[in-house]
């Protein structure tokens, strides 16, 4: 099981107008990284844009995909190390099909060499995107362990799916 190790999740979360839930005061992605955070035990950064998104759901959405087509998304500085976790859980929303540009910058100035990824994802229908494959590039020479796919509108009933990837060695 991988609570014996130390682990720390990653992920990026957008709370205000969403597709399919409305306004909600917390991300999907941040709901299911503090149910991940309860059940290992990991310590949680979290990352977050220099330049924040709209809160209006269509503009949010127009800001992402030209993030993503510039690969221009500073974030808070924040300074991770990850040379003293085994485990490291990546979490994120699926926009355009992939990670905010956001996440992809933040990973980008991290050391995986030897680590266990989790990667976990809420969506309203994309499930994984592209999200697995930029893991893969990203995280060079880690092993991409089975990750888990919540809807965004089901993250308040998903707590025991949450509870169950956690316990799974795969």
């Amino acid at each position: 099981m991988f609570n014996n190790k130390k682990s720390l999740i990653i992920y990026f979360s957008r709370a205000d107008e969403n597709y399919s839930v409305g306004y909600i005061d917390k991300g999907n992605t941040e709901v299911i990284a503090e149910y991940i955070k309860e059940f290992t035990d990991s310590d949680i950064i979290k990352i977050e844009p220099k330049i924040p998104y709209s809160k209006n759901y269509n503009t949010c959405i127009n800001e992402a995909k030209e993030r993503q087509l510039s690969h221009n998304a500073p974030i808070i500085d924040i300074n991770i190390d990850t040379s003293n976790y085994d485990v490291i859980y990546i979490g994120s929303p699926v926009y355009w099909g992939v990670m905010p540009e956001e996440l992809v910058t933040a990973l980008k100035r991290m050391n995986f060499e030897n680590k266990i990824i989790r990667p976990f994802v809420t969506h309203e229908g994309s499930k994984f995107g592209n999200v697995l494959n930029q893991i893969n590039e990203i995280c060079k020479n880690a092993t991409i362990k089975e990750g888990l796919e919540i809807l965004g509108s089901h993250v308040y009933e998903s707590k025991l799916k949450v509870q169950e990837w956690t316990n799974n060695k795969n």
